[in-house]
């Protein structure tokens, strides 16, 4: 089989295509041909080392000091049920799933392995594989952080900042489904895109003060990263909540006195993979409230010039890897 492989830490140039053997499923396992998978801000961030602030070290010491242990990235896949292994009954030969594999990576390539028993459901029929991969990393992502860590609740009003991207385009369409008031930050070139998805209101950061000095927002997300609780206290109600996607060790130690010391707090944290939470962003889609973005589709080969895309940034929406 083909994959995408990065050896070693740095820019899109160490990006590579090579042969590989094809795995074959064990007991209690699938044999997955992938016919799609996102390369995300998390496959960045690995291969590049372009981590937020202290967590360098735990990035290597997780995936490898100078080369990668697991060098072949991608967190999620839709794909068919190719073979399975002794004792699988979830899942059937010619079954369309989509699957959330976090930092077990392997997703860069034509096949892969998976116990049944991982973060895997159907996919939605009526959407394409490149959709259905576009689900996950920014659903689960927004997701997670919409409803466990900040804990909205229908009519409250969120602030969305970076709403253009993966997780912020999926975080629009979740908070509307949530009954939430959503103002979205974006450039002025993506308002149409954000509007379309839902948000009631549009903040063209390069031309207004975000998150602004008026106390009207019940929760703010930033999925960017160039917000801190100094900057958004102002902007939040009595009781409002500030979720990090992004957080350095720094942020991450603050977070206790700050939570302790203001009536307004400071979440962030890790997505755990979960078949429940890929199963309601499927329904959501099928129930027409979820739409996934994707900005740019590249084939297997051209790899290398989708992690360029990524490095430069402001992307909209997934970009998204076909392997078939």
């Amino acid at each position: 089989m083909l994959a995408v492989f990065c050896r070693t830490y740095g820019s899109s140039d160490v990006v590579t295509i090579e042969k590989a053997p094809k795995p074959e499923p064990g007991p209690g396992e699938l044999l997955i041909r992938i016919h799609a998978a996102t390369v995300s801000a998390a496959d960045r961030r690995i291969r590049s080392l372009d981590v937020p602030t202290g967590f360098s070290l735990p990035v290597r010491l997780m995936f490898g000091w100078s080369r990668l242990k697991r060098p072949v990235l991608g967190t999620d896949l839709a794909g068919v049920v190719e073979e399975v292994g002794e004792g699988v009954t979830r899942f059937k030969v010619g079954d369309p799933i989509i699957a959330n594999v976090g930092a077990a990576l392997g997703c860069h390539a034509e096949y892969r392995t998976l116990p049944e028993n991982a973060a895997m459901v159907m996919k939605p029929a009526h959407l394409s594989f490149e959709e259905a991969a576009s689900l996950v990393f920014g659903g689960t992502t927004a997701l997670f952080y919409l409803r466990d860590l900040l804990k909205l609740q229908p009519g409250e009003h969120v602030l969305i900042n970076g709403a253009g991207g993966a997780v912020g385009s999926a975080a629009i369409q979740i908070a509307k489904a949530m009954g939430l008031e959503v103002t979205a930050v974006a450039s002025g070139a993506k308002h149409n895109l954000v509007l379309s998805l839902g948000a009631d209101h549009a903040v063209d950061y390069t031309r207004d003060t975000v998150p602004g000095t008026t106390a009207q927002y019940d929760a703010i997300l930033d999925c960017f990263g160039n917000l801190d609780h100094a900057g958004c206290r102002d902007a939040l109600k009595a009781g409002g909540r500030l979720g990090l996607v992004v957080a350095g060790m720094p942020q991450y130690l603050a977070m206790p006195v700050i939570n302790l010391m203001s009536g307004k707090k400071v979440r962030a944290g890790v997505v755990a993979e979960k078949s429940e939470d890929l199963q309601e962003l499927a329904d959501l889609a099928v129930a027409g409230r979820f739409r996934p973005v994707i900005g740019a589709c590249f084939p297997l080969d051209q790899a290398r010039e989708a992690h360029r895309l990524l490095d430069e940034g402001h992307k909209t929406g997934n970009i998204v890897l076909r392997m078939v």
